[in-house]
């Protein structure tokens, strides 16, 4: 898992909920943390060295902005990687699933102006995305030599072909 500085508690808390689910599941976990360009280059050359067979990328805004050089190196070194954000894939990540900006972004204005308009932000009730998009990369899938399962396709938000 590639660590980055976060912004919210539960990004934060991320690596420990992971580590302990690979530890459930009887599989090695290595975390790495970047916050800056070189870092990032450091945690590649520490995922080599571990011999990690995929990376998972943590939501972070350093990261998001990194996302073409993280997908860059994941595809020079045959490394499958999965993020959150459709824009991850896109710069060609092999699979993204997560919450789409735009119904967050909608959220975040109705509550904005709920409080300009006097509203406690203690008595807003607290809202959980419901809305979630898997989007898959088979240009990267066909260059890392994996075949995406037709299921799983099939449940895909967007196909990158």
């Amino acid at each position: 898992m590639l660590f980055g500085p976060s912004i919210t508690n539960n990004a934060r808390t991320m690596p420990a909920v992971v580590q302990e689910a690979a530890r459930v599941k009887g599989v090695q976990f290595l975390i790495l943390q970047a916050s800056t360009e070189s870092e990032i280059d450091a945690a590649f050359a520490a995922l080599v060295q571990g011999q990690a067979g995929a990376l998972l990328v943590s939501p972070s805004p350093f990261l998001f902005s990194r996302r073409e050089q993280i997908a860059a190196l994941a595809s020079h070194l045959s490394v499958p990687a999965i993020s959150s954000g459709r824009e991850f894939a896109t710069a060609g990540g092999l699979v993204s699933y997560g919450t789409p900006v735009a119904p967050v972004a909608r959220q975040v204005g109705i509550y904005a102006g709920k409080v300009l308009k006097g509203a406690k932000p203690a008595d807003l009730p607290v809202v959980q995305p419901t809305m979630f998009e898997l989007v898959i990369n088979l240009r990267t899938a066909k260059a890392l030599g994996l075949i995406i399962p037709p299921s799983i396709l099939s449940r895909a938000d967007e196909v990158i072909e």
